[in-house]
């Protein structure tokens, strides 16, 4: 495959490793992202007596003080909500569909969420993933707008790019100027979500993968849309977002020698 330098240059060509000679499995895919998801869920859940903190255990039997029985009343638990002398007025408490009474089924937060996955099936799912980033029909199957020069190498001294301004030219002579466009466009959501720390629906764009920790990390961090990640940290959450492969990514060629000689997900 070709090596470009920054300025769009074809600087030589590099053999990609056998990592990206796999099939793409759609579902082994699908399943690595939701192992991801769920091992980040937080456990949540209502409070184990909320709603049963009322005391509404109401005597049906003859000559109980402040029973029910003769009043011709429904077998409902009931609480006292006011009385009159020796005349009491109920109201039904603690069972679903009162007020303030307990939910029906509600979420426990001793539910285990995480999920886990075999090592090679987790592999093979990431081999899989890699494979479908170089797929330029997949890639803009799923919505990424790639140059017709798309899929290529980048030269390692972009990784030494310490502003965000000239990354972004970078990416420009690339070719994904309409990429980074579709990116920036960010849309408030509907419902309670906007209020949560979730105001916006943003776009995933470009995938850049580097060797280790270099310039480029932070520098590239503010453009919309662009994820960063070392190679051997590499996921199926960051290679196909929403389950879905064929990301528009872009390797370092130290990134694709790392790969190869380290044996990595294989």
């Amino acid at each position: 495959m070709k090596i470009l330098d920054s300025t769009g240059k074809e600087k030589g060509t590099i053999e990609l490793p056998i990592q990206f000679k796999e099939e793409i499995r759609k579902d082994l895919i699908k399943r690595a992202v939701e192992v991801i998801q769920a091992n980040k869920m937080q456990p949540f859940g209502s409070k184990p007596d909320a709603g049963l903190r009322a005391s509404a255990e109401l005597s049906r039997r003859r000559h109980d003080y402040r029973g029910s029985y003769g009043h011709g009343i429904s077998r409902v638990p009931r609480k006292i909500l006011s009385r009159n002398g020796t005349r009491m007025n109920w109201v039904a408490a603690v069972v679903p569909g009162t007020v303030g009474g307990r939910k029906a089924h509600p979420a426990k937060a001793k539910k285990i969420l995480s999920k886990s996955l075999n090592t090679q099936e987790r592999k093979k799912a990431i081999r899989s993933a890699l494979s479908a980033t170089l797929k330029k029909e997949v890639v803009k199957e799923r919505g990424h707008i790639i140059p017709e020069s798309y899929p290529f190498i980048i030269d390692n001294n972009i990784e030494k790019t310490e502003k965000t301004k000239d990354i972004k030219k970078i990416l420009e002579t690339f070719g994904f100027k309409e990429e980074l466009k579709r990116t920036s466009v960010k849309k408030i959501k509907a419902g309670k979500g906007k209020i949560r720390g979730r105001k916006y629906n943003k776009k995933k764009g470009i995938l850049l993968v580097v060797s280790k920790d270099c310039k480029l990390l932070k520098s590239a961090n503010n453009l919309p849309g662009i994820d960063l990640v070392k190679i051997n940290n590499i996921n199926c959450e960051l290679l196909a977002p929403g389950k879905i492969p064929g990301r528009a990514t872009l390797f370092t060629e130290d990134s694709i020698k790392k790969l190869k000689e380290e044996k990595l997900f294989i």
